[in-house]
């Protein structure tokens, strides 16, 4: 399977309909096109130590959640994080790809990985009116304590910390990993006791308590991060020969 045929394949997948209109996710970096894909590196963030270790791992593909070029660049030169990384992908023949809000709506994604982790059933999309249905609502087995629930979804995301805005009882849990601020009101439209998202902003977390709608912040990285196995399962779904290794990030530290 080339790269090419490999970015089909999972395009196919993760259709660029779903994607947001100011999404930039999609095949970046393609030196050869057509050459034979035997490693696939997978992590949620190109950062620069993604991409060396896919320089120097001889992978032929570097596949992220997050986008690479998710601005444009204005010049191709390494003094800046950005075209650097895409520099040195390019030069020693690394592919890289992404796929990032379509992987956010599509079902079985990032935020169905997540309903499933925190145990919820019945579970539908939601998203904010005109805007691609990235949000998860569903319920829990029995209503719970708040506390209790913060405490559940700490575990399950394996995250170093969560903040917890709100008390009482919930069951109708509403979801959005990532930065997740803007679902907030359609949360609430649709009925949940909480909201939980990776980020949602100091001023929201704030108000939540006061309009009815417990929220916690479980951090980007814990919300996302389980879509990776997810990515490497559908490369080998595409070609089980190749292989795939996952690499978390380490860019970030809870001190």
């Amino acid at each position: 399977m080339t790269v090419e045929e490999l970015y089909r394949f999972l395009e196919d997948k993760f259709p660029r309909a779903l994607s947001a209109e100011w999404d930039n996710d999609g095949l970046c970096c393609a030196p050869s096109p057509a050459k034979e894909v035997k490693r696939v590196l997978v992590a949620l963030d190109p950062t620069a130590a993604v991409v060396e270790a896919a320089v120097r791992g001889g992978y032929d593909v570097l596949l992220t959640h997050h986008p690479l070029l998710f601005r444009g660049i204005k010049a191709l030169v390494p003094t800046h994080a950005v075209p650097a990384k895409l520099l040195r992908l390019a030069c020693a023949g690394v592919s890289a790809m992404s796929f990032h809000t379509r992987l956010d709506a599509v079902s079985g994604g990032v935020n169905d990985i997540l309903a499933a982790k925190l145990g919820l059933a019945h579970v539908q999309p939601f998203a904010p009116e005109g805007e691609v249905p990235c949000g998860r609502i569903g319920v829990l087995k029995a209503p719970m304590d708040a506390n209790a629930f913060a405490q559940l979804a700490k575990d399950a995301l394996g995250a170093p910390a969560v903040l917890l805005a709100g008390e009482g009882t919930v069951q109708k849990i509403a979801v959005c990993g990532g930065e997740g601020g803007d679902f907030v009101e359609a949360a609430r439209a649709a009925g949940a006791d909480l909201f939980l998202s990776g980020r949602i902003g100091y001023h929201r977390m704030l108000d939540a308590p006061e309009e009815g709608l417990a929220m916690i912040e479980a951090g980007h990285y814990a919300t996302e991060f389980p879509i990776c196995a997810y990515l490497a399962d559908t490369v080998l779904e595409a070609d089980p020969a190749i292989v795939v290794d996952i690499m978390p990030t380490t860019a970030l530290h809870t001190l």
